[in-house]
């Protein structure tokens, strides 16, 4: 993509920051969506939710790719967090949406992000590939709105269900706190598998999704089945620390909170990366033991 312009939203995070890096690195011009003053040709201020975004910001770009959303890692998920949860997912996505509809045909490829945890949260024994049904938990429902809302785009959107990205400042910064101290250990029974993928097959990923043109859900999830204990372990492993000290599923839901717990701590749901694998997209870390070796 050397002679072409992607439009990004959510470029402070650690997703964007590594999305961008890779793109500029191949001489794809990025114009970032800021919140404050522009500090450079590259940037363009935007204030979602409350302003239009003018749409001549967007054309003529290969794709405009949506990143926003405060971390689901921030406990506990009090009434007000979760309202932040919403906001800051939903509102940008209805402003880039209007703006490209504006545009109509002509309109970029938008990619737009979800998460995994539009499946159900407690699922063992299934698979759920980008045609699995929703789940009817707190995020099923946000990820079901954040969907909807970039889908009101037109036709040429793609909806990013990630899975949690292992990654220092991703899924593995709480567990490394925990494992240098010694603390590791299953989280309730730690056989529920858990979703995952590196940071590296992440943005890859993406811009396999722009290069391809590709439309509708997209499960961005290693293909190697792992369980809670594969991932603890291997950080363990990799850390030279001990990997014995269970956390009881009661006390992590009295510090935690209920909601927050079963959707990322004692979630239970294989998702597959269907869509990835049919169109030809190969993992750089096909197992979260790799995921964890390259993070570290």
């Amino acid at each position: 993509m050397p002679d072409k312009r992607v439009v990004l939203s959510g470029a402070s995070g650690l997703i964007g920051r590594a999305l961008a890096e890779s793109l500029t690195a191949d001489g794809v011009e990025v114009i970032r969506l800021v919140r404050h003053a522009p500090a450079g040709p590259g940037e363009v201020e935007w204030d979602p939710g409350r302003t239009r975004l003018d749409p001549a910001v967007l054309a003529g770009a290969a794709a405009v790719v949506n990143l926003n959303g405060a971390s689901i890692g921030r406990f506990p998920w009090t009434s007000r967090y979760r309202h932040e949860l919403v906001w800051s997912r939903i509102h940008p996505t209805q402003t880039l949406a209007r703006a490209l509809r504006v545009l109509g045909d002509d309109a970029p490829h938008f990619v737009s992000s979800s998460a995994v945890g539009y499946y159900p949260p407690d699922a063992a024994g299934q698979r759920f590939d980008e045609q699995g049904d929703r789940g009817d938990a707190f995020l099923s429902d946000l990820c079901g709105e954040w969907e909807s809302a970039a889908q009101t785009a037109g036709d040429r959107v793609a909806l990013l269900r990630t899975a949690p990205v292992v990654h220092r400042d991703g899924v593995l910064k709480p567990l490394m706190l925990l494992t240098k101290l010694g603390l590791s250990g299953p989280i309730g029974r730690g056989t529920q598998v858990w979703p995952y993928i590196s940071l590296d097959d992440e943005v890859a990923a993406i811009r396999h999704i722009i290069d391809r043109g590709i439309t509708g859900p997209v499960n961005l999830s290693g293909p190697t089945r792992a369980t809670a204990n594969d991932l603890g372990f291997a950080l363990a492993v990799a850390m030279n620390r001990p990997y014995v000290l269970r956390a009881p599923v009661f006390a992590l839901k009295a510090v935690l909170g209920a909601d927050a717990v079963q959707a990322l701590l004692t979630v239970d749901t294989h998702v597959v990366p269907a869509v990835l694998e049919e169109t030809g997209f190969t993992f750089r870390h096909p197992t979260v033991e790799a995921a964890v070796t390259a993070a570290l």
